[in-house]
């Protein structure tokens, strides 16, 4: 029986991996798993070796606070992976935690096949970092075609797979008149997924939210929450007087609410393309504590924080990063967008443009699962 060991570092990057997963299940049903992972891939019957909330950290400053910490969990987790000797460590995403796995990995088994998905975002800083991945990659699986030429100058073999978040998937219908009222309007509010973005972004949201209700009496905000974060956020409202928020964490139900948004505020990451894929205008917001955000700026190479808008060189959806990312300024920029819907129409049609560029010409989970079965043959 072929065995495969996952490792992703946040929720985020479980939810891209169970994708994959979902499909190799399908067609290779005797495999045999292992995980360090979240609920999506709990949900696929793979248990995670530890709880995903303990390698989970976010900006340099938390890394360093928590670098003995991190490093037994990478030393837990080699053992683990080494034990359970796989055909392929199949990383995705989180980099400082999965690549250093990968690394001590491979060094200690040459055998085991080391398949990365989501490349380290290179384009945006350290770019030399991609030689020292061809000590010990096997393979690379990309999200964006831009990305190509920086691993093919290295010599290391990638595929181009499209960003799973862009998939189409099979429409379902769910009936929200149990959560939202039929005379409001949705407003889709992300705020992260990893502990610290919620414990920053969410008190100036509800600050938003506030503000809102001052001036308008027909919408509903609604937070997307991970299954990991939404009691935080559940205890958080309620301990505001806010009548008309709710808090979803059930996947099916996000979708719908997504599709059903006159607008969303999103933190700055992937949950942004899905986002753009549901045809919803939005801002983007972001915060961290001054000393991280002093280190990205002196590291960093591009000009923008949204995928979206570093593509096309320009500012397609606002972004409203550090010191602009309070309840003020989203508030503004919210009802500047509602008051000119033509704006938001101009947004959707310069989103789907890029999207088409950034799509796989087949679904993209089928793709990578393709990879990681042509290893698993060979």
């Amino acid at each position: 029986m072929n065995r495969i060991f996952i490792l992703t570092g946040e929720p985020s990057g479980d939810k891209l991996a169970s994708k994959v997963i979902s499909k190799l299940q399908i067609n290779n049903p005797n495999i045999e798993y292992a995980c360090v992972g979240g609920t999506h891939l709990n949900s696929l019957g793979i248990k995670s070796i530890f709880d995903l909330k303990e390698i989970t950290y976010i900006g340099f400053t938390s890394v360093l606070l928590n670098i003995f910490k991190i490093k037994k969990k990478i030393n837990i987790t080699v053992e683990e992976v080494i034990k359970f000797n796989p055909d392929i460590l199949f990383s995705v995403d989180s980099p400082d935690f999965t690549l250093r796995v990968a690394k001590k990995v491979k060094k200690l088994n040459n055998k085991i096949n080391t398949v990365h998905y989501v490349a380290p975002q290179v384009w945006v800083w350290r770019e030399d970092r991609v030689k020292k991945f061809k000590k010990f990659l096997d393979h690379i699986l990309l999200l964006f075609d831009f990305e190509k030429k920086y691993f093919d100058k290295e010599n290391i073999p990638n595929t181009f797979v499209g960003h799973p978040l862009l998939e189409e998937e099979t429409k379902s219908k769910i009936d929200l008149s149990n959560i939202i009222q039929n005379d409001k309007k949705i407003i889709s509010l992300f705020c992260g997924s990893r502990l610290s973005e919620v414990n920053l972004l969410l008190p100036i949201l509800i600050e938003f939210i506030n503000l809102m209700n001052t001036k308008f009496d027909n919408f509903c905000f609604v937070f997307h929450a991970t299954n990991e974060n939404k009691n935080l956020i559940d205890e958080k409202i309620n301990n505001t007087n806010l009548k008309n928020v709710e808090v979803i964490s059930d996947e099916s139900i996000k979708k719908q609410i997504l599709k059903n948004s006159t607008f969303a505020v999103s933190k700055s990451g992937t949950v942004s393309l899905e986002i753009c894929n549901a045809k919803v205008p939005s801002i983007i917001i972001y915060k961290m504590n001054f000393l991280n955000f002093l280190i990205v700026k002196m590291l960093v190479k591009i000009k923008f924080a949204n995928i979206i808008n570093i593509i096309n060189n320009k500012e397609i959806i606002p972004e409203l990063i550090q010191n602009e990312c309070n309840a003020k300024e989203i508030y503004n920029s919210v009802v500047y967008f509602l008051k000119n819907p033509e704006l938001m129409k101009k947004q959707i049609r310069n989103f789907e443009k890029t999207l088409t560029k950034i799509r796989s010409k087949s679904s993209s989970s089928d793709e990578a699962a393709t990879v990681l079965t042509k290893f698993l043959i060979n």
